[in-house]
């Protein structure tokens, strides 16, 4: 069978929520439902916090340095076009966290286009025509203000700027043909959905449904409803650190994947009128570890194994926790309720009950 590949842009101003919109993907389009998600991190950013070149301060003009992320992000996305040849996966979702046109935002249109040319020796449309879509997150300086912050330290732009930018940006992208822009109009939570159902469209899957129902249920014969449903087993241990601001609870998840392990960091914020959202954002092994040192004492970290199968259509996934075994919690993603398999028996629902929820079972250790 041929492969598959699509190639999908994530652009947009500062604090648009594109890392959190990339743990999101990785999250759905699954390793063992046979995707396989390249991710191409932020060049520029990579550039200044990993080398430490920089477009201010005296190092470098901006012009120069556009001819180091040009350079860089051509490399990286010829390597990941090969690795998508490699890898076995039939399904392949190429993610670009920024692309080459972003480069257009910081210098002018002739300069773009003379360093286009002399690095990567391509035009612009032969650039567009590399990219099957692009989504552009709106910066949450404009709509969403209270969410806007300077959570990555490469960045140091003012609200006033990261509009600006915001603009530049969209203008940088607008002769793309498949170009989708994603505002602050509803809330954050309901941004990333709205991402996430343009690029179900965008690769021309059916969207999974975000709607959740939390069961507490007597202990499965877990062995049989993995080989009756073809289910996945993923080892987890999540741990919650010592608070930095107010209404803001900060977390970090270590997940085995295969023989390796994927590890993220989590925020979840609440603003004065209540409103919530959620930031994830992929880390690696020596973040993980740093992080590890700024652990809550006063909670446990939360391990448990989660099993994921699929029955008659119907998403579900069940959490084991090493402190109970005669009890589990069942997820259900289905818009309207299904009948369960006549395996699993229900205790009672607990959607939306604090005292099943990650944090209170790290305090509690028992279900």
């Amino acid at each position: 069978m041929e492969k598959k590949i699509t190639r999908i842009v994530l652009t947009g101003g500062p604090a648009a929520g594109k890392t959190t919109l990339v743990s999101r993907i990785l999250h759905e389009f699954r390793q063992e439902d046979g995707w396989r998600v390249i991710t191409i991190p932020e060049t520029a950013t990579e550039l200044i916090s990993g080398f430490g070149i920089r477009p201010f301060g005296g190092c470098m003009s901006m012009l120069a340095f556009q001819d180091f992320v040009v350079a860089d992000q051509v490399h990286k996305e010829k390597l990941a076009l090969q690795a998508a040849q490699v890898v076995q996966e039939e399904n392949i979702l190429i993610l670009y966290d920024r692309a080459l046109m972003d480069d257009k935002a910081y210098i002018s249109d002739d300069e773009f286009r003379e360093v286009l040319s002399r690095v990567a020796g391509k035009t612009e449309d032969e650039v567009l025509a590399g990219y099957d879509a692009v989504l552009h997150l709106v910066t949450c300086a404009k709509g969403a203000e209270f969410a806007y912050n300077l959570g990555n330290e490469a960045r140091t732009e003012s609200l006033e700027y990261a509009r600006e930018m915001d603009d530049r940006t969209l203008r940088a992208w607008s002769g793309h043909p498949n170009l989708r822009v994603i505002d602050n109009s509803v809330n954050f939570e309901d941004k990333i959905n709205r991402a996430l159902k343009e690029i179900y469209r965008i690769v021309g899957q059916e969207e999974h449904t975000s709607e959740k129902r939390k069961y507490l249920i007597e202990m499965p014969d877990l062995d049989a409803l993995v080989t009756r449903f073809n289910g996945l087993a993923l080892d987890m241990m999540q741990t919650y650190l010592q608070p930095t601001k107010p209404d803001v609870e900060r977390r970090i998840r270590q997940q085995k994947n295969g023989e390796d392990y994927l590890y993220f960091y989590t925020e979840k914020h609440q603003n004065a009128d209540g409103a919530r959202w959620d930031t994830e954002k992929p880390i690696s092994e020596k973040e993980y570890i740093r992080y590890l040192m700024e652990m809550d004492n006063s909670l446990h970290s939360v391990r448990k194994t989660k099993y994921r199968l699929t029955c008659q259509g119907v998403r579900m996934e069940i959490d084991v926790y090493p402190f109970d075994h005669e009890k589990a919690i069942l997820f259900v993603y289905a818009a309207e309720e299904k009948p369960l398999p006549p395996e699993i028996k229900v205790i009672r629902e607990v959607t939306g009950d604090m005292a099943y929820k990650n944090k209170q079972l790290a305090r509690t250790q028992k279900l």
